[in-house]
């Protein structure tokens, strides 16, 4: 920003707690973070789509289109949308939620917040999981191992017979050489060729080189444009972590985290936002400054739709 617009530091994210708390002391400060962040050239009309760097503002607080007179608020259609609480928690919260290396739980929410019930503190955090996925967001690309867990452990693989208590989710990893790229995770209702290729068309890149084991579900990859080695685990000699390192990896980092940060107490039906978060951390584990993990939720924050309470509640999200 500047040229007294303020912010910068590790460009315009903020590189320690004490950073942080200077930039964002009162409301009004983290409201023009906001706006600066969702209209970085000037304000944009969100119904007709006028720009103006000097925009209009009624007594009310809010914006006022000079074309076609649509008053909007900074937080109005993003993740803050009609909160009630004070944006700087939620700048507290976030900046919690980020600079923890392997996450934090709902109570451990409430108590470093002062919040007054769990319930919000767990609402928040399912609200914040929902930033973490861009929409729209890029497709894996190159190799690309693809492999399906059952939530309760990587060893416990039936595909079959015995499965059905068990929760499904399908792994895409990124190979660069003896690194793992990117990944994308998703609960799928089964483990059929349906299911699982459905998965691949959403996340990996056409003519990009799926590596598979032999199970039938992955039989037909190449018809959909792409190429494709399926190892026989079984015929192969050697286990499937070796077969397919990259996947069991992350499987067993999911496996270690779950436990670790929520005891494994995951309800089946909020699953899917608990990998939302695993994938965001993942995939930026290399970042070197919290403050940068902290400035990428925000980007996305204001970028989301607003989720609905009884939408978390219901469980309904987009897989």
């Amino acid at each position: 920003m500047d040229e007294q617009g303020h912010p910068v530091s590790g460009i315009d994210y903020p590189g320690t707690f004490h950073e942080f708390d200077e930039w964002f002391y009162n409301e009004s400060s983290c409201l023009a973070y906001i706006a600066k962040l969702r209209w970085p050239e000037g304000f944009s009309c969100p119904k007709c789509g006028f720009r103006t760097d000097k925009p209009s503002l009624t007594k009310r607080g809010l914006f006022l289109c000079r074309e076609c007179k649509w008053q909007t608020s900074v937080t109005a259609g993003t993740l803050f949308h009609r909160t009630h609480k004070p944006l700087r928690i939620w700048f507290l919260a976030m900046w919690f939620v980020t600079s923890q290396k392997h996450g934090v739980s709902a109570l451990g929410l409430q108590r470093v917040l002062g919040l007054g019930s769990y319930n919000t503190a767990w609402i928040w955090l399912h609200k914040l999981r929902c930033a973490m996925v861009r929409q729209g967001r890029d497709q894996l690309i190159g190799a690309v191992e693809v492999d399906e867990t059952y939530v309760g452990g990587v060893g416990n693989k039936i595909r079959g017979r015995g499965a059905e208590q068990k929760v499904i989710v399908a792994i895409a990893a990124e190979v660069r050489g003896q690194r793992t790229g990117r990944i994308r995770m998703s609960v799928i209702p089964d483990a059929s060729a349906a299911s699982l290729q459905g998965f691949i068309l959403n996340t990996v890149q056409k003519k990009a080189e799926v590596r598979t084991d032999g199970w039938t579900g992955y039989k037909g990859i190449e018809a959909l444009g792409y190429g494709h080695i399926a190892t026989n685990v079984s015929a192969s000699g050697d286990p499937a972590h070796v077969v397919m390192p990259h996947v069991h990896r992350v499987a067993s980092l999911l496996d270690r985290w779950w436990l670790g940060i929520h005891q494994g107490a995951i309800r089946p039906s909020h699953l899917s936002y608990y990998l939302d978060e695993f994938t965001f951390r993942f995939n930026r584990r290399t970042s070197k400054a919290r403050g940068l993990l902290f400035y990428s939720l925000m980007q996305q924050a204001v970028d989301c739709v607003p989720v609905p309470r009884q939408k978390i509640i219901g469980a309904q999200h987009n897989m």
